[in-house]
């Protein structure tokens, strides 16, 4: 029996919510705190983040991020959704809300469809067969700001650009799913830092069509004369091991790693990471940086 597509419907409040007037998105902007101004830029900028991906983002807690989450909530700034699952339950997943998005349409000085915001954007994102992949994306950061708490260090997340902001700025050669600049302290005081492209695999896609988006990364390399390394975040690791087979020779700096779990001790920052080309060991992030000599990074975000 089919099931229908009423499982990933918004869930009413347990409060009355207030009607969207003037007064209440004028009210929002007396309310919200930096923090909060923050998670509805985040929320909008990467489309939908979960409870535990916020609080890996923002908070100290679990208990401070449902507490605050649940008020931007009442206040219409986010809305959420909670996925069906087969058994037990999803966590929810957060969306900008209709007055959050009246916010930050002002702040911008802009009107909300100016910033392509529809009030059925919860709904689109919900039902959208890219869920399950865009919160994949999400996770593999939300780790590395996991990481960087965890050591409070000064490492870093120190750039996370969407699918939809890298189209816009590449998508004629190459559609990653996020670019990403990690930093880490080195041992002579100064940070190390290494830029990446994220391809982020759910293994719905034949691995000859994986292994052909490396052409557009290369074309990107020769036309702007920057060389990223690509990362391949695969689903298992027979899944990694059958694409290896495959990667013989690239134009471009690559490396693959399996789905780490959120118990993994450094996430996808940690000894994960295998270059193309390479039988062992297995590399740290920031490693990755010196495995095939010198590249050029991103010197300023466009």
């Amino acid at each position: 029996m089919t099931r229908p597509n009423a499982h990933r419907r918004l869930l009413p409040s347990r409060h009355q919510r207030p009607r969207l007037t003037p007064n209440v998105v004028a009210g929002l902007a007396e309310r919200l705190t930096p923090r909060d101004a923050e998670i509805l830029d985040a929320v909008w900028e990467h489309r939908v983040l979960t409870t535990d991906q916020l609080t890996a983002i923002f908070f100290p807690s679990i208990h401070r991020a449902r507490h605050r989450l649940l008020a931007l909530h009442e206040m219409r700034a986010l809305d959420r959704f909670r996925p069906w699952a087969p058994t037990g339950s999803r966590p929810w997943h957060w969306i900008l809300g209709t007055a959050g998005a009246h916010h930050l349409a002002a702040q911008r000085g802009i009107t909300p469809a100016e910033l392509r915001y529809r009030p059925d954007s919860a709904s689109a994102i919900a039902l959208s067969s890219r869920l399950n992949h865009q919160v994949g994306v999400n996770e593999f950061f939300a780790q590395l700001h996991t990481t960087a708490r965890h050591r409070a260090d000064g490492s870093a997340v120190a750039e996370w650009w969407p699918e939809r902001r890298c189209a816009t700025l590449w998508g004629d050669l190459a559609r990653p799913d996020a670019f990403g600049r990690w930093t880490e302290p080195s041992p002579t005081g100064q940070p190390d830092t290494i830029d990446f492209f994220l391809e982020h695999d759910t293994g719905t896609e034949t691995l000859a069509r994986v292994l052909a988006k490396l052409d557009g990364y290369a074309a990107l390399a020769e036309a702007t004369g920057i060389t990223t390394p690509v990362l391949f975040w695969l689903p298992s690791a027979a899944r990694e091991a059958n694409l290896r087979k495959l990667l013989t020779s690239s134009d471009v700096p690559t490396a693959t790693a399996v789905h780490t779990p959120v118990t993994a001790p450094d996430g996808p920052a940690g000894p994960v990471w295998l270059p193309a080309g390479s039988t062992g060991p297995r590399r740290p992030l920031i490693a990755l940086r010196d495995a095939w000599g010198t590249i050029n990074p991103h010197s300023e975000p466009v």
